[in-house]
Formats: structure tokens, sequence, C-alpha cells
């Protein structure tokens, strides 16, 4: 197990960042930035991208933005993802290290990241590309998440980590989406 995130391990996972609910969303402009900029970077490095949509009828569609950047959606019903056999099967692709993001904190994201750790798998949570209506429910999913075993990144740390140096062939794209 690495001290660091790794590229050539990870899968991105983004929950529920939806029409309907991005706007009631506290900092939502930010969280959609920051998973904008994950996305991007994770498309770069060859990272698969996960989205999941929760009651897309009733919630919306996934955001544009996040939308064209995902490998695929899972439409779900239950607040936890991994009660859904194809969300599971979707991480079956050799890689161990699931980074997590979306809306909302406490309640999907918090779910599907405690429903991974319940079957052993390594979760990474980006607290800077989560949200919340308020700010202390997201603060207390992160907190929870850390006490049941989640690592907290940012999503600068992340990118940092999974280039590794600056000798990365991204280096300077993955910068220049930062800057």
């Amino acid at each position: 197990m690495s001290y660091l995130c790794d590229a050539s391990r990870a899968t991105l996972i983004i929950v529920d960042l939806q029409e309907k609910l991005m706007p009631v969303i506290d900092d939502g402009a930010l969280v959609l930035q920051r998973a904008v900029l994950l996305a991007q970077a994770a498309g770069l490095l060859g990272i698969p991208v996960i989205g999941t949509a929760q009651q897309p009828l009733r919630l919306g569609r996934t955001v544009a933005p996040i939308d064209a950047l995902l490998d695929r959606t899972i439409e779900k019903t239950s607040f936890d993802a991994c009660a859904l056999a194809p969300f599971m099967a979707a991480l079956c692709n050799g890689r161990d290290e699931l980074v997590v993001l979306g809306c909302e904190a406490h309640v999907c994201v918090l779910q599907t990241v405690l429903g991974l750790l319940h079957r052993q798998r390594r979760v990474k949570l980006v607290s800077d590309a989560i949200g919340s209506r308020r700010g202390s429910d997201k603060q207390a999913a992160i907190d929870r998440a850390r006490a049941a075993g989640a690592e907290i990144v940012s999503s600068e740390m992340l990118m940092f980590e999974w280039m590794g140096n600056s000798d990365h062939p991204e280096f300077r794209k993955i910068l220049k989406l930062i800057k």
C-alpha cells in the first residue's frame, strides 16, 4: 500500500452532481469546479471516471460539465451506490484506490463511502469536491468518513500525488488546469 495516491490504481467516483441538486448546495459552484478539474485530470491520466445519478427524473441529469467527462453513469434510487450490482461491477477494473466526490456529502456520498469501506475497499474522500445544503452536514460527513477509515484529501493534493513529479508527461497540462 502506497503512502501516496496512485493514478495507476485509482478510479474516480462522482456522486450525484445533478441539475436540480447543485443550485441548493452550499458552495455548489466551487464543488462543481473542483469536480470538473479532477475529472479532466483523471482523463489526462487514464483514470476511469464513474458517475452516479440519484433518481434523475426527479433531480435532473448529471450537470453538463461533468456528464461530458464521465466514462459511465449509473442511475440509482439507493443512497449507497454499493447496493447496486452495476456500480460494484464497474469497480471490478483491477484498480483498488477509490476516490469519491459529489453531493450530498452527508447522504449519498457518505453512505457510498461507508459501503465501500464495509467491503474492505481503499477510499479517499475529496474534501473540497463534496457538498451539502449545510456546511455543518458536510463537516459531519468528513468527520464520520475519516473515523470509519477513509483518507481525506484535497483535489490539488490528489492531482500532484497522481503525477508524482514535475517530469510527468501531463504535468504542464494539469498545472494549466489548476491555475
